[in-house]
């Protein structure tokens, strides 16, 4: 079991919540933690995960976003979310276990700094109304996944106070987003599938064509025969 699986089952499934996506940070900068504030010294693993609390019932969210973020895991509940939270979650070094850390409010993200607009690079920043970190994801596709999600998040959940994305590329803003582009590959399969039906429906027509005329043509040789025949007879 990777450790997206095994975060999702882990931390989320008994909360009756369902990962979308996650990905696998490390601060750029060095900050000091107290020995308390973590349980021991050691090295660990973190990733940024956000999720969906829901309190309505028996409305599923259909899709299949099992997406690499950046480890800034993407939960949704099984059910229509009514908040979304993002949760630091951390594997400490000799575990096999995740450890659900500091969580914030999708509703107190209030930037979300992407540091280059003109190149793919792993960077990021996240401001919230009482922290900031910055980050470096696994890998730059990794941070871009997380982007789109995290701004298509925002922009269905949050009435007001939507973060501020900036220095992200456009890709991520805008109708390129990965599920943009699934969807219009769907698209386009289903025309092509439906270009190639037609095709093949018109050849078939012009075979039946073809077909019935050579009938017609048969016929008429029988009919001619037949009437020279007879006309031999007498």
């Amino acid at each position: 079991m990777n450790a997206k699986s095994a975060i999702s089952k882990e931390i989320f499934a008994p909360h009756d919540e369902r990962m979308l996506g996650a990905v696998q940070v490390k601060r750029r900068t060095k900050k000091k933690i107290p020995f308390l504030a973590t349980g021991g010294q050691g090295e660990y693993l973190t990733y940024i995960c956000l999720s969906d609390l829901s309190s309505l019932d028996g409305l599923s969210w259909k899709g299949s976003c099992n997406i690499n973020f950046l480890l800034d895991e993407i939960t949704m509940t099984n059910k229509k979310p009514a908040q979304a939270s993002i949760t630091k979650v951390k594997q400490f070094e000799g575990s096999t276990s995740f450890v659900r850390r500091t969580q914030w409010m999708l509703e107190q993200l209030r930037q979300v700094n992407g540091i280059d607009p003109n190149r793919d690079s792993p960077e990021f920043d996240l401001l919230f109304e009482n922290a900031f970190d910055q980050w470096v994801a696994s890998t730059a596709s990794e941070k871009c996944t997380f982007f789109q999600v995290l701004h298509h998040t925002c922009q269905r959940y949050l009435t007001d106070k939507k973060p501020e994305f900036i220095n992200c590329q456009s890709k991520i803003m805008g109708g390129n987003s990965i599920l943009h582009s699934a969807a219009d590959s769907v698209t386009s399969a289903v025309q092509k599938a439906s270009q190639a039906l037609n095709e093949r429906g018109e050849r078939l027509g012009r075979a039946e064509e073809k077909t019935e005329e050579l009938k017609n043509s048969a016929q008429q040789f029988a009919e001619t025969a037949h009437k020279l025949a007879m006309k031999h007879k007498c």
